[in-house]
């Protein structure tokens, strides 16, 4: 299962950055933006998602690479880098419900960001695995919790 989110966090976390960076360059087809594009409250709107999407997108990419090198904070920065990519779908998703606006376009991906992180988020925070020392695994790292939900250890598989 972590290993599926380690594959969609990449494309998401790239896929933020390819967003922006097409934005930011004035490449995205009218047709396709989002309702009252031109607006320029609304492009501060979408503008103002760049912060904590490049957030996301740094500790996830981040975390990728220390959990394929065996460093031992790839764990807590994958939780930090779901949660935030969580939170930027959820408020996306709020933001076109009050407005009333149900186009597919941008609820599609809007609900990917809020919905695929949760998987991983329950298996990263899962108390049953604190409370019955079960070992976690993520890529080449290995955390060993204790049924406070402290962690023990940590070492990287050999």
């Amino acid at each position: 299962m972590l290993r599926a989110t380690k594959a969609l966090m990449l494309v998401t976390d790239l896929g933020f950055v390819v967003y922006f960076s097409v934005t930011g360059l004035g490449l995205i087809p009218p047709e396709w933006a989002f309702a009252d594009y031109g607006n320029p409250l609304m492009a501060d709107w979408n503008w103002s998602f760049l912060w904590i999407d490049l957030l996301a997108s740094a500790t996830g990419l981040t975390s990728l690479w220390l959990l394929r090198t065996g460093g031992a904070r790839g764990a807590g920065l994958m939780l930090v880098s779901l949660v935030l990519s969580m939170a930027s779908g959820l408020m996306a998703i709020a933001f076109w419900t009050l407005r009333g606006d149900f186009s597919l376009a941008w609820w599609i991906p809007n609900l990917y960001l809020l919905l695929f992180p949760i998987p991983a988020i329950a298996a990263l925070t899962a108390p049953s695995a604190a409370r019955d020392g079960e070992t976690v695994e993520l890529g080449r790292i290995r955390e060993d919790r204790w049924w406070s939900g402290q962690w023990c250890s940590t070492s990287a598989r050999r």
